[in-house]
């Protein structure tokens, strides 16, 4: 359905507030936290067959259950404030989030999922719409939006990416839908008094400091333009798929490098190798020459390097011009003291890798992926406090956006559990995402519907690069879709 003919209504909006009182103090934003205030409110959904019960008795409750699960997240519920020395909190003052109830019955299921680009309608699906994380300040932290269709029920929630990343996020989400089944299966009226993946609150890392961000007059503005002409595309990828692809990735084989035969993978991992000896040899090579000891890579480190490729070439870029790939990695088990896992908050930094377009293009497959993988592999403890050194020397918001044409940032993770939003009525059909934080070159990965390593890539590019991706043979071979 074409998006100028569509028409959401809606039918309520109401203000939610946690079913018991916070006693948690402020929460003083850390060093991933605060470049994010310049980022838009995060923008994430799942779309599901429409509930058996009435639509009056499916919002009661799960506004009834919005209510109970924040009591257990009270930042959702709070505000932002900025203190007289600049440093910048969330006070969790139990101000609610907003609700939204929308309809629009002329659209179904298909009209989401069925089309090969995203339809522009499916940002009506979420509120906050380019709402820019400071302005929570302002505004409310959250704000959801249960969209009714023809033949389905779309849950958009929008979230100050200031005060969540994708773990938090995502385990708030999950969250909610555990609560909104236990009220449903609750006959006996039962209060609810924990929930399985209780978030952890405590500021007590490296990651909190003394360093003051100091914002511009009006608050900080996205620094991509948000207007941009822009195709979103959902590239699915099989478990089958993307086993052939790691394969390929990391085939056993003999190279000669100047003269010299080297071994890029033995064997599997050498330490479980009967046949490889203390020194570094192996007698199936008869060779004295060292062995390689980069890792396997993984599967997701593979699929990055063959977008990489793909979008490189599609752009035509000089081959000496520097390309880069941003990747998010989760700090929390890189710290020391780890934090813990379900450590509520942006724990998160942004690894990039620069490679020449000529070598990314002309080289193979297994280089760049290599090139992502040793990325990844050296951001360790050390690493993630230069980083936090390196800011605090000069505080910022993060610059996202793709400023010489030739970058790519990779957002989310496929092993996000997205499909376990199960409200209970089953898991979701789909997962999507608003317009926030979109520009050429933004990527974000979910796990495929299916599971068992198989993966969605929601690709934003510039409508040419778009085209040509769609048109590049060694990318689209392991599409499955």
């Amino acid at each position: 359905m074409p998006s100028s003919a569509l028409s959401i209504t809606l039918v309520s909006k109401s203000t939610i507030f946690p079913d018991r009182k916070s006693n948690l103090g402020d929460l003083k934003l850390s060093v991933s936290d605060l470049p994010m205030l310049s980022c838009h409110y995060i923008q994430k959904g799942c779309l599901f067959t429409r509930p058996p019960i009435p639509i009056d008795s499916l919002v009661y409750l799960l506004k009834q259950s919005l209510s109970k699960t924040l009591s257990f997240f009270p930042p959702l519920a709070g505000r932002l404030y900025t203190d007289q020395n600049g440093y910048i909190y969330i006070t969790c003052n139990d101000g609610g989030v907003e609700f939204y109830h929308a309809k629009c019955t002329s659209l179904f299921i298909r009209d989401v999922i069925g089309p090969l680009d995203v339809p522009q309608f499916v940002k009506k699906f979420f509120c906050f719409d380019k709402t820019v994380s400071y302005q929570g300040h302002f505004k409310p932290i959250m704000a959801v939006q249960v969209t009714e269709l023809g033949d389905g029920i779309f849950f958009g929630c929008s979230v100050n990416h200031s005060v969540t990343d994708g773990t938090s996020f995502w385990n708030f989400f999950n969250s909610f839908a555990e609560i909104c089944r236990k009220i449903n299966n609750n006959i006996n009226n039962q209060s609810i008094e924990k929930i399985a993946r209780q978030p952890e609150f405590l500021r007590e890392s490296v990651l909190i400091s003394s360093a003051i961000l100091r914002v511009p007059e009006g608050g900080p503005k996205v620094t991509f333009n948000e207007n941009d002409p822009l195709r979103e595309r959902i590239f699915s990828f099989s478990r089958e798929a993307i086993l052939e692809l790691k394969a390929e990735v990391n085939k056993k084989e003999e190279i000669l490098i100047n003269g010299n035969l080297k071994a890029v993978e033995i064997l599997g991992k050498q330490s479980n190798d009967k046949f490889h000896n203390d020194n570094g040899k192996n007698w199936l090579f008869k060779t004295n020459a060292p062995v390689s000891n980069t890792a396997e890579i993984s599967s997701f480190q593979s699929l990055c390097a063959l977008l990489w490729r793909a979008v490189t070439r599609a752009r035509k870029l000089p081959s000496s011009k520097t390309t880069t790939f941003r990747m998010a990695v989760n700090c929390r088990h890189r710290l020391n003291p780890k934090l813990d896992p379900l450590y509520f908050g942006n724990a998160i930094q942004s690894i990039p890798t620069y490679a020449s377009a000529g070598d990314v293009t002309s080289r193979d497959l297994r280089w760049c992926a290599v090139q992502l993988n040793e990325s990844v592999r050296a951001h360790n403890y050390e690493t993630v406090r230069r980083f936090v050194k390196e800011w605090e020397n000069d505080p910022r918001c993060f610059p996202l956006g793709n400023f010489d044409g030739a970058s790519m940032t990779m957002g989310s993770s496929p092993r996000f559990p997205m499909y376990d939003n199960d409200f209970g009525w089953g898991r979701p059909l789909a997962v999507r995402s608003g317009g926030a934080n979109k520009f050429d070159g933004k990527i974000s990965a979910f796990p495929g519907r299916e599971g068992n390593g198989s993966i969605d890539l929601e690709v934003v590019l510039a409508p040419e690069t778009m085209a040509a991706i769609e048109a590049d043979l060694e990318f689209m071979q392991y599409v499955s879709n």
